[in-house]
């Protein structure tokens, strides 16, 4: 349970050596590097390079080439979190490194043929509506291209609904649309259907103007056709044909290139790795100063790591070494480090903050009420047991999955054994599902006893329980930020803050016992004397007194101080809804009891014979497997929130800014450690 101290370095090297420094570095993965400002005219920011851009484009080129990979080939390319990334040695890495333009250059014919292949299909589906735009019009016998001779006009279209030849026609019969030459008016229905009619007219040129303002008087839609104008349609109908065969032949063709790559999937995943690798030390290269021989570099390393990091960068090449004291104004980064007992709870303080200037590392006292809590929450052995089944299972048979899935595996692990021992204690294994099951099969009840009491029988109990554990884990934060007073050497605050605290509170629960309405709604077998209660009815005065006098003590005017004070005293308000809060072991416990007996209950209705136990399991299987879900998760959250309001409240401020070293942040490959 530990902040790690850390050490700001410097380094300084040859320029010819940057490389050889910066994967050593990158490699250990221990330092996290800084800006260096130097005022003087010898040393200047590493400008940023064309480098970058072009490790950018082969980033994207081996994305994309995955991504055709995952399109056109059997073998997937994504890497699962329970799988994890691939071990690779270094020997290995080198080997691919040595055929990085090889790699590039597949990647590259990969992604060419792709987009061929994109663009065929693509122009496929143009070339299946044409198709489909020739269907009604495949009996016309003349191109669209036709559509004037020396003494004709033609016009190709469709008229809404469905139309007779004979009334088209009648459209040029009306005596005040008549012409003396209108019997040269020829009309032809293509085809027709409910919703479209398709026709040809042909007309005498100086009758063009006006048969096709009588047309468009019809709703007529002039035919604008995107084909081969100079065809027939059913000529051209078997010329796009035949362009879509050829076509499909060229994708089959493309494709079966594609897959004759599938055996470099690897090496692409290796060339977006190395490319990742790269653009993190082109990032890095912008924090270094250099003159024109040499480069610095400068950051903070965890203190336990520097004898073995500058003992391997010494080894690959020759580097001045300089360690620098830390300031006080410094925001120096934060790494922790917790025992393997609490260490999958330390992404649970993460995402409340880190630990700020001065204070603990929180995680492995929190794990100890977390686990608890969970356990309490949830409160059944059997389902208790299927967490730790499924937790072990998954982390004995997938030993290379990434750590944070490890780790959040590792956490549930343990809440399913703080689950059975709640479980065993409150005599909960699927519920009542030993008595139902020996009660409806076998005619007589068989139980299981609880090793302390039944909390579906005995609420007060577990409520009393509930709140005698807030209060103790209320008091842990209270120790907690005790501590960090004395370690800050804040006397003041240890009196005033702390101290007057635990008398107020202690007293106030001392006073509460002495009382027959408090004793006897909750059903507690024991009383304080009267005496006892006025006693500490004083002391919580006096202590309350003492809060109000010094809890604005930083205020110079009286007044405002006084009102402070008393604005501090209310917190005390503050520390019942918080043991109150506590009622939620309760709720949730009772929920979870309750709902495993009526899934039993449900299951045994159909009552004993083959029937009845198919039904049984059925609905046993189905109704357990959604209430530990749903329970599960609600413990998940609701431990979760009291450890941040009630507990983290009391000591905890945050604010510490995450350590980030300079790595390999890669997402298919990871070097052996011994390799690194």
């Amino acid at each position: 349970m530990s902040v790690l101290n850390m050490q700001k370095i410097q380094l300084c090297a040859l320029k010819r050596n940057r490389k050889k420094l910066l994967t050593t570095l990158q490699r250990c993965g221990v330092m996290e590097v800084t800006d260096i400002y130097y005022d003087d005219s010898i040393f200047h920011l590493q400008k940023q390079s064309e480098v970058e851009e072009y490790v950018a484009e082969d980033i994207q080129l081996a994305k994309e080439a995955l991504q055709v990979m995952d399109t056109y080939c059997d073998k997937k390319t994504k890497v699962s979190s329970l799988t994890g990334r691939k071990l690779i040695t270094s020997e290995k890495y080198e080997f691919y490194e040595s055929k990085y333009n090889q790699i590039k250059e597949h990647a590259l014919q990969v992604t060419r043929l792709a987009r061929i292949i994109t663009e065929e299909v693509q122009e496929n589906k143009k070339r299946r509506a044409q198709l489909e735009a020739l269907v009604p019009w495949i009996t016309l016998t003349i191109p669209f291209s036709c559509t004037e001779t020396n003494c004709t006009a033609v016009f190709f279209g469709t008229l809404p609904n469905a139309w007779e030849k004979s009334k088209v026609e009648e459209l040029f019969s009306d005596p005040l649309t008549t012409t003396e030459n209108n019997q040269f008016v020829e009309v032809e229905v293509i085809s027709s259907s409910k919703l479209m009619t398709y026709i040809m007219v042909m007309c005498l040129k100086k009758q063009a103007v006006e048969v096709l303002s009588i047309l468009r008087d019809a709703s007529f839609s002039q035919k604008i056709s995107n084909c081969n104008l100079n065809l027939p349609p059913a000529k051209e109908k078997d010329f796009i044909e035949e362009e879509i065969l050829v076509s499909e032949k060229k994708i089959t063709e493309h494709l079966k290139m594609i897959k004759e790559f599938e055996q470099d999937i690897e090496e692409f995943q290796f060339l977006s790795d190395d490319a990742e690798v790269r653009l993190g030390q082109c990032e890095v290269i912008k924090h270094l100063v250099e003159t024109e021989n040499v480069f610095v570099v400068s950051g903070y390393i965890p203190k336990d790591e520097i004898g073995k990091t500058l003992k391997r960068i010494q080894e690959q090449c020759d580097v001045a070494i300089e360690t620098m004291d830390i300031s006080e104004e410094e925001e120096v980064p934060i790494l922790l480090k917790n025992p393997a007992f609490s260490k999958p709870l330390e992404g649970t303080v993460k995402a409340y903050s880190l630990p700020g200037k001065g204070e603990i590392d929180p995680t492995t006292i929190m794990a100890v009420f977390y686990y608890i809590l969970f356990g309490l929450m949830l409160a059944d052995a059997a389902y208790g047991a299927i967490m730790v089944f499924g937790c072990t299972f998954a982390l004995l048979k997938y030993k290379n999955m990434e750590n944070t899935l490890k780790n959040s595996l590792k956490m549930f692990l343990y809440c399913g054994i703080s689950t059975i021992f709640w479980g065993v204690m409150f005599g909960s294994y699927f519920g009542d599902m030993v008595d139902v099951v020996s009660e409806t099969f076998f005619g007589h009840v068989i139980s299981i006893p609880p090793v302390w009491f039944f909390p579906v029988n005995e609420p007060m109990k577990m409520l009393v329980f509930s709140m005698l554990f807030g209060i103790i884990h209320i008091y842990t934060g209270l120790a907690v930020k005790l501590y960090q007073c004395i370690k800050q050497k804040d006397y003041k605050s240890v009196l005033y803050d702390v101290i007057l605290w635990y008398i107020v509170l202690t007293a106030s629960l001392v006073l509460l016992l002495s009382m027959d309405v408090f004793t006897k709604t909750f059903g507690l077998s024991f009383q304080l004397s009267k005496e006892v209660g006025n006693i500490a009815l004083v002391i919580m005065l006096i202590s309350s007194a003492g809060i109000i006098l010094t809890a604005g003590r930083e205020s110079r005017n009286p007044v405002k101080r006084f009102l402070k004070g008393l604005y501090g005293y209310y917190g005390i308000t503050g520390y019942l809804s918080d043991v109150l809060s506590y009622s939620r072991l309760l709720a949730l416990g009772l929920a979870s009891g309750v709902i495993c007996t009526v899934i039993n209950m449900m299951a045994s209705m159909v009552g004993g014979g083959f029937v009845g136990v198919i039904a049984f399991i059925v609905i046993f299987i189905l109704g357990h497997a959604i209430n530990i879900g749903i329970n599960a998760l609600g413990a998940y959250v609701h431990t979760n929130r009291l450890q941040y309001v009630e507990f983290f409240g009391k000591f905890y401020s945050g604010g510490g800014r995450e350590f980030s070293p300079f790595s390999m942040r890669t997402k298919y490959f990871k070097l052996d450690k011994g390799e690194r």
